[in-house]
């Protein structure tokens, strides 16, 4: 028994993470870079709150060179998403700490917008380190060797007349340079004093256009998520959006005079909404009664001559074109 048994097949060995290819899931196949390439965090790449809009909008930008233009209008020409879900984008790296836009003064008086994009939120950049220059010290060349005859001379140098200078005025000090202008934050607007106008409401109280209003509302966040409104902000809105379907207006357009040109940041959605809803309310459509003058003043009516009591037509009554026409031959 204590004999050991050489046909027996050794134990397998321990596999090796390195080298043991997955039987499912992703398979790796990795070439070093060796030029043209940007370092991205894990924590941007595998973000469990933003969107994968968001996290390739933010690889891009990390790849762009200082001084790039990321404004709304040069991304929705680079890239094939509409002008809303880029906005959109742009607000969820903000909100998550991988963009910082802030609006400056510059010193010619102009205003504009100042983004900051961060690889890694919450970390402090180091301070860039500004080289010192040093002069380079260079030996002095050797003086040529001086003769003999040069040498005496210099021991017993012939005596010159002292000759008096003008007293030299001290040098003026240059102007200490003006201190740099730091960068004027524009204020928020303040909030209006004025009450908003009231939020109109239907002729009839219709339950089916209040429900068709309320899911309306509801559903803008599928379209854009910055518009999630709470229950009583639906409820409070609802009737003004259902003066909108009253006056036959089309969901599709009431969905897109709602969500087009948002501002950017996004705070109170519910106010902008409500404002968009009072002052882009179009005008009841025209019935027939009022398109009725229209149409008269469209059709000429008909006349009887007065000589011949043939009918033609005309605004004013009168004579027609032939009883016209032969009684000025006759005079």
């Amino acid at each position: 028994m204590g004999t050991q048994q050489v046909s027996a097949p050794p134990c397998a060995p321990s596999p090796v993470s390195g080298d043991v290819t997955p039987s499912s899931g992703v398979i790796h196949s990795n070439v070093r870079h060796s030029a043209g390439f940007t370092v991205v965090g894990n924590h941007l790449s595998r973000h469990r709150g933003l969107s994968l809009v968001a996290i390739g909008l933010a690889v891009h930008i990390q790849s762009l060179p200082a001084g790039a233009k990321i404004g709304i209008k040069v991304l929705t020409g680079r890239f094939p998403e509409s002008e809303a879900r880029i906005a959109a984008a742009l607000r969820e790296l903000e909100a998550n700490g991988y963009l910082r836009r802030s609006r400056v003064r510059l010193p010619d008086g102009r205003i504009v917008t100042r983004t900051v994009s961060h690889n890694q939120p919450g970390a402090q950049a180091p301070a860039l380190a500004v080289p010192r220059q040093r002069a380079a010290r260079r030996a002095a060349p050797a003086p040529p060797p001086v003769p003999a005859r040069a040498r005496a001379a210099a021991v017993a140098p012939a005596p010159q007349p002292v000759v008096r200078q003008p007293a030299r005025r001290a040098p003026t000090p240059p102007p200490a340079p003006a201190p740099a202008r730091p960068p004027v934050r524009v204020p928020a607007p303040t909030a209006r004093t004025a009450a908003p106008p009231p939020l109109p409401r239907p002729r009839a109280a219709v339950p089916e256009l209040h429900r068709a209003a309320a899911a309306l509302l509801a559903d803008l966040r599928r379209h854009v998520p910055q518009l999630a409104l709470s229950g009583s902000d639906v409820e409070a809105l609802a009737p003004g959006v259902a003066t909108w379907l009253e006056r036959d207006a089309h969901p599709d357009t009431v969905r897109q005079a709602l969500t087009t040109d948002l501002p950017v940041p996004l705070r109170h959605p519910a106010k902008l909404l409500r404002h968009r809803i009072t002052t882009l309310l179009p005008p009841p459509l025209p019935g027939a009664q009022e398109l009725a003058p229209v149409r008269r003043a469209l059709v000429i009516p008909l006349q009887n001559c007065d000589t011949c009591d043939r009918a033609f037509r005309s605004r004013v009554p009168g004579r027609c074109r032939d009883c016209h026409t032969r009684v000025h031959a006759v005079t």
